[in-house]
């Protein structure tokens, strides 16, 4: 029998979890935005290279913005638990 697998029950934010779902978040997000943008920008791409470039830079401020969304996301979850398990210790 394989020896059970080891479980981690991170104080705080978790990051493990932040970086996944900024992956996923972005790239559900992010393609789309890139293609409106550069649809009402209206900027010529002729090229695989400029479509790639344009999406490299566009994308990249995407992934800013929403690993910065997911992670205050997160502090805010993690926070509000840890207010509600702090009143509810203190009922008992």
């Amino acid at each position: 029998m394989p020896e059970p697998v080891e479980t981690h029950d991170p104080e705080g934010v978790d990051y493990g979890w932040v970086m996944q779902t900024t992956f996923v978040v972005t790239i559900v997000v992010g393609a789309p935005v890139v293609a409106l943008i550069a649809w009402l920008v209206g900027v010529s791409l002729p090229t695989w290279a400029a479509r790639a470039e344009f999406a490299i830079r566009v994308g990249a401020v995407v992934w800013f913005v929403v690993a910065v969304g997911v992670f205050l996301y997160a502090r805010r979850t993690e926070d509000d638990s840890a207010a509600e398990n702090a009143s509810s210790k203190s009922e008992n």
